[in-house]
Parts: structure tokens; sequence; C-alpha cells
């Protein structure tokens, strides 16, 4: 057991560069939920993986960014930086195909981190002609003394079984820190809700998923399946039209939609009821967002 492994890895970069994507290939399972909208990450999650010589907790963290200017945004931020100071090791996600000025704003943040850190250059399978790749691998390489510079997609599963192979040489020695057969800290409450908002950014559009959140009331399990009680809280009584949508068609999406994933994760039978309620300006209130089951780091 001496040699055995185990370890804190914080998953760290801007918005929409693919961190939870990336937790979810590696787990080999959806711990996180995954849209083409930036900051649909909130909240730190933490995704346990066990192997015979080591066990890795990749630490998924919202993106960091520079707007912020609601308290849930700090919040996230605050959730981010904190992940940074916990971590054995980390792992900074950029995207190979653009360098952008966040980008440039979290390496600032690495510069002062204690832990030592991999950069992956993600999304590699979008750089066309080939060629460009050896550039950006250069140029990231310039940018900062990285332990290893790796060229992945998440999506697609590239040079992953690579980045499993390097990370347990950067954990301490330690026996395991979580049972092994959890691979998550958060409980089936939590997903749920996450399930039912992943939906809900996947069918609003413009900046709708911004202002709202959801959370789970009732989660009841009994032998016959499983009734979960959502609200789904908006800042606004025009945006409660919007998620109800014409005579109710987009919560019935959105319903049906969720109902049937948290079936399947769930492996049981799932009655699922939604409301929408609204709650003035919940986004830019750290009391309502600690209500709300956001976390004060």
């Amino acid at each position: 057991m001496s040699e055995h492994r185990a370890g804190l890895v914080a998953v760290i970069g801007r918005p929409n560069v693919g961190k939870s994507t990336l937790i979810n290939a590696l787990m080999g399972r959806k711990v996180s939920i995954v849209t083409a909208k930036p900051q649909t990450t909130r909240h730190r999650i933490l995704a346990v993986l066990s192997l015979a010589e080591a066990q890795i907790i990749f630490v998924d963290t919202p993106g960091l960014h520079r707007k912020a200017s609601k308290a849930m945004n700090r919040l996230m931020n605050r959730t981010a930086a904190n992940a940074l100071a916990d971590a054995d090791l980390v792992l900074f996600v950029s995207d190979a195909t653009r360098w952008t000025s966040e980008d440039d704003d979290v390496l600032k943040r690495l510069k002062t981190c204690r832990a030592p850190v991999v950069a992956l250059l993600n999304k590699v399978d979008r750089v066309h002609p080939k060629e460009k790749l050896l550039n950006a691998l250069a140029i990231m390489s310039a940018r900062h003394d990285f332990e290893e510079i790796l060229p992945i997609s998440a999506q697609k599963g590239d040079n992953l079984d690579d980045l499993l192979a390097l990370i347990p040489d950067f954990l301490p020695h330690s026996p395991p820190l979580f049972p092994e057969d959890m691979h998550t800290d958060r409980s089936s409450e939590f997903h749920a809700a996450e399930v039912i908002r992943e939906k809900l950014t996947l069918l609003l559009h413009q900046e709708l998923p911004y202002g709202l959140t959801v959370q789970v009331e009732r989660f009841l399990e009994e032998e016959s399946g499983i009734t979960i009680n959502a609200v789904i809280w908006v800042e606004r009584d025009s945006q409660k039209g919007i998620v109800v949508g014409k005579n109710g068609s987009l919560l019935k999406k959105v319903g049906r939609a969720a109902r049937l994933e948290l079936a399947e994760s769930l492996q049981r039978p799932v009655h699922l009821e939604l409301w929408v309620k609204v709650k003035s300006n919940w986004a830019d209130s750290e009391k309502d967002l600690l209500s709300l089951g956001y976390e004060a780091p």
C-alpha cells in the first residue's frame, strides 16, 4: 500500500474550454453537466477515479472569468481559485484553436500556484493543418515552465490514456482518500438539479440560462421508483413565461429529457414534477445563493 498514491487534481481554465467534458471522459461516466454555453459549471465537483495504483480526485471547477459583475460570478471565481490552493497537481486546460485574454488571466494565477502544472491543449481534433499544432505547442512552452504540455481532445478521447498515465507520479504516497466504489462527492439530489439545469440551458437561448437555477425540494426513493419535485428559480416574471413556454411546451420538453436521463443514470423509474418560481435578483444576493445550495468557498 506504501506505493499507492492519492491526491487532488484541479482542472482549471477559462469558461468553455472543455474542463467538464475532459473529466467525464477520464471518468468514463457523466459526473458534470456539459453544454456549449460558457459558465455551465457553477460548483466545485469532485470526481473520484480509483485505479489499482492510485486514486485520482479530479476537482471540476467553474471557469475563471473576468466579468464578475454578480455575486454568483464572484462566488464561482473564488471557488475556482480555492481549488488551486488545495491541489497536488493542476491541469490547465486551454483551447488549441484560440488563446484569449481570459486564458492570460488564468495563467497569471497559475504563476503563483505552489502545485506543479500540466498544460493541456484541448480540441486538437479541430486544428488544421496539423503543422499548426506544433506552433501552438511551441508558443505554450514559452508562456510558462510547465511540467508537461499535452495535446488532447476530450471529446474524441485523443491522448487521454497518456494523461492518465502521467498523473499518478505527481500525487503523494497515500492510501485511498475515498471509498473505491465512490465516483463523486455530490448527492443524487444535486445531480438531478444539475441535469434539469443542463436541459434548460440546451433548450433556452441567449442570456436566460444565466438567470436561472434549479433546487430539488423533494427526492423520495420508493420501491416503485423515485419521485423528484424541483423548482426552477428565475429572476423576473418575464423569464417565467419563457421557461414555461407556450401552453407549457418548453417545460414539458425539459421535464421529459431530464426524466429519461435520470431514469437511466439512477437505474430506476423516475416521476419528475417541475415548477417555475420568481426570486428577484437571486444571482446577485449571497444570502439567496447560499439558500439555493451554492457554497461559500
